[in-house]
């Protein structure tokens, strides 16, 4: 079975966390790409869903997941919810305790990752239709922040609302090539950076992004 052999893959070439390669196990990859592609759901790499999205290759979407450095009750601001998959993978993790807030601009995208998210039963998950890229206000702070679209850099609203010691992870460069940064947050919003390699992402819409 091809998810099976991905997660054989994983353990021989990456030191994800057992709970992490449990979440991925758990959630269906199925349950959130385009019903006529569903038959590669496990394969690794992108596949398109809707207005030239794409959801990203599983072995990407454990990277930046086991990047975060999840613990049971994490709060979690997500950029990009797209078709809700990184955000099941987060809200699983987290635990009934935790909580993921998201956002999304395209509504269409909305309406697909909510339908997504309620067949495979996740419940601590909100999506919001606003630019993720100025944070969510009403909702901060948070222990840790996905950006899942490629930006100019991380923007600062975001590291205001990042508690101390909290994990971003976002793919930074220009819209050509990306590379897959962590930083945690320390005193004075001063960051910690770790380079995760060369990554390919769509572009990120809003304020932050490459488009409007």
């Amino acid at each position: 079975m091809q998810k099976e052999l991905l997660i054989r893959y994983w353990r021989e070439n990456y030191e994800f966390k057992e709970k992490e390669i449990e979440a991925f196990r758990n959630i269906k990859r199925e349950n959130f790409v385009l019903k006529e592609l569903e038959h590669v759901a496990y394969e690794d790499t992108p596949l398109p869903i809707l207005r030239e999205k794409t959801i990203s290759q599983p072995t990407t979407v454990m990277i930046m997941t086991s990047a975060l450095e999840l613990k049971e009750g994490d709060k979690v601001f997500e950029v990009g919810t797209g078709s809700g998959y990184q955000t099941a993978l987060l809200a699983e993790l987290v635990g009934k305790s935790g909580k993921v807030i998201s956002t999304e601009v395209i509504p269409e995208l909305i309406s697909f990752s909510k339908k997504n998210l309620k067949k495979s039963n996740i419940n601590n998950i909100e999506i919001h239709e606003i630019d993720g890229s100025k944070g969510f206000e009403k909702e901060a702070s948070y222990d840790k922040i996905i950006i899942t679209a490629a930006c100019k850099d991380f923007p600062p609203s975001l590291i205001e609302q990042l508690n101390l010691n909290g994990i971003i992870v976002a793919p930074v460069g220009n819209e050509e090539n990306q590379m897959m940064v962590k930083a945690i947050k320390k005193e004075n919003n001063e960051l910690e950076y770790e380079f995760l390699g060369p990554f390919l992402f769509s572009p990120l819409y809003g304020d932050y992004g490459f488009e409007v």
